[in-house]
């Protein structure tokens, strides 16, 4: 199904509910809540595609109502519908390729499963989320204002993987300020910090605050900074709400993994040699280095974020990086099964998880960070 040019991306939500909202001249309000009531759902729009839709979607078991938890968002955007289901988007040129599609949703929610696993989120939910995760650390911020278009310096993620001039040049300064000439290196110690970025905000606002924010490279922006993480700007996050934690990893892995890390780790490998498995090592070292951070702010946070660790790390290309251990219950370390290289960098050594790190060294680490964690709580 062919896509249609870009599009203003509008959620609008209330609790149950899925608002629609028309661009271009009519300026009309059409998406409205959806919400599953035992065999029914509902839906509620208003504006000039309000009757037809309602009357199409009515035929599939949708049901008009005033406000609750969405289950389903649909958009006109003014060339088709944009809609919003279960952790995926889908566009469609027409109302009976909608309806189609809707006949199809409605199969799938059956008493056994009366709602989806993921439902579209109110953009004041993904953008108060991102706010208070900013606490954190900068890891974990993604900013929201829409004053930051202003600021000309910012730029579509995807230029990170596609503009090589400008990840060349990122990556020669990490080489300048840690003194290193080996472009390998400054690559793999940039890649890992790039992948910590990404994956803070998404995997924080999940054990946090129950909320899968989608980092459509469409949707954010980055700027060149000096020092520290990679400033990220996303105007109009779009989020979605965990219903079901099962249904988690593999929106995350294919929106983290597969569309922001693999493109970025193919653009290094075309700028310098460096292995696969290092890269992806690194990945999944900055996974658990999330997982760690997280933990220690939330302890209670625990038993929710190594399953979560476990599981994505038996997908894709982070299968057999490394593996997570819990010495002490709650006390999450992890040990990779490659190098990153930052021994080689002058003064450097190895870091805690390294394949390369005597086994009774880690432990002795292992023990002294639990005692101190013990201690300082």
């Amino acid at each position: 199904m062919a896509r249609g040019p870009q599009r203003r991306f509008s959620q609008e939500f209330t609790d149950g509910a899925v608002r629609m909202v028309l661009d271009g001249p009519s300026r009309a309000a059409l998406m409205g809540p959806l919400r599953r009531l035992t065999r029914e759902h509902a839906l509620a729009a208003d504006g000039l595609h309000r009757a037809p839709l309602e009357r199409a979607l009515a035929r599939q078991g949708w049901k008009t109502v005033a406000e609750g938890s969405a289950d389903l968002a649909v958009e006109w955007t003014g060339d088709g519908y944009h809609a919003a289901f279960d952790g995926a988007e889908h566009w469609f040129a027409s109302l009976p390729e909608l309806t189609t599609w809707a006949r199809r949703v409605t199969a799938k929610l059956t008493p056994d499963r009366p709602r989806p696993g993921l439902l579209p989120a109110e953009p004041r939910l993904a953008t108060g989320a991102l706010a208070e995760m900013s606490a954190i650390s900068a890891y974990f911020e993604i900013a929201t204002d829409p004053a930051e278009h202003a600021e000309p310096a910012w730029r579509p993620l995807t230029d990170l993987f596609t503009d090589r001039k400008a990840l060349s040049a990122m990556i020669a300064d990490v080489g300048h300020r840690l003194g290193t000439s080996e472009t390998r290196v400054a690559a793999s110690i940039l890649f890992q910090g790039l992948t910590a970025r990404l994956w803070s905000p998404v995997v924080g606002a999940i054990l946090i605050h129950d909320l899968l924010v989608d980092l459509a490279p469409i949707r954010v922006h980055w700027r060149p900074a000096p020092t520290g993480p990679l400033p990220l700007w996303a105007p109009r996050p779009v989020a979605w709400e965990i219903t079901d934690p099962r249904r988690v990893a593999e929106p995350l892995y294919r929106n983290v993994v597969s569309e922001l890390m693999e493109p970025l780790a193919r653009a290094v490998q075309e700028i310098t040699e460096i292995a696969p498995g290092l890269l992806w090592g690194n990945a999944a070292s900055a996974l658990a280095g999330t997982l760690w951070t997280v933990t220690r702010q939330r302890p209670e946070l625990a038993a929710r974020a190594i399953p979560l660790g476990h599981e994505l790390l038996s997908r894709g290309v982070l299968r057999g990086r490394g593996e997570l251990a819990e010495p002490a219950p709650g006390h999450l370390f992890f040990i990779r099964h490659s190098c990153c290289l930052y021994y080689r960098l002058p003064g450097g050594g190895k870091c805690g998880d390294c394949a390369l790190l005597n086994p009774r060294t880690r432990h002795e680490q292992w023990a002294h960070a639990v005692q101190n964690s013990q201690g300082a709580s």
